[in-house]
């Protein structure tokens, strides 16, 4: 009778495998399933992410629509638009360009002149 008291006791103090087996699915299924913990966490931090995009996107089209509006009812806006982009000069201005000097390798002592050879 003592042998039989012994199993019992053995028995409850360990939990059977299959409830250890189900334990641990549920919890793999917790975590990493299709509405997992896992998932959340990555859907919560997309969220975040696409929410500055769309502030940033908001801010830009706020931005245009005050250029479209300084197009539409500001000379000035326009004339400076002509003059940057399109290089445009009113009649009585003189237009004074400057090419840039290429870049030379070495030392730069100023001009260099050729003497005339002897021969």
């Amino acid at each position: 009778m003592a042998s039989t008291d012994n199993s019992s006791k053995q028995s409850s103090r360990h939990a059977p495998w299959w409830a250890v087996l189900i334990i641990t699915a549920l919890i793999a299924l917790a975590l990493f399933g299709d509405k997992g913990v896992l998932r959340a966490l990555q859907a919560n931090r997309q969220k975040a992410g696409l929410e500055a995009e769309v502030k940033a996107l908001e801010a830009a089209n706020a931005q245009l629509r005050r250029e479209i509006e300084a197009l539409r009812s500001d000379r000035r806006t326009i004339e400076n638009l002509a003059r940057k982009e399109l290089g445009m000069v009113k009649d009585d201005e003189l237009v004074y360009q400057f090419r840039n000097r290429p870049k030379t390798s070495g030392t730069d002592s100023g001009p260099t002149r050729e003497e005339p050879s002897d021969q």
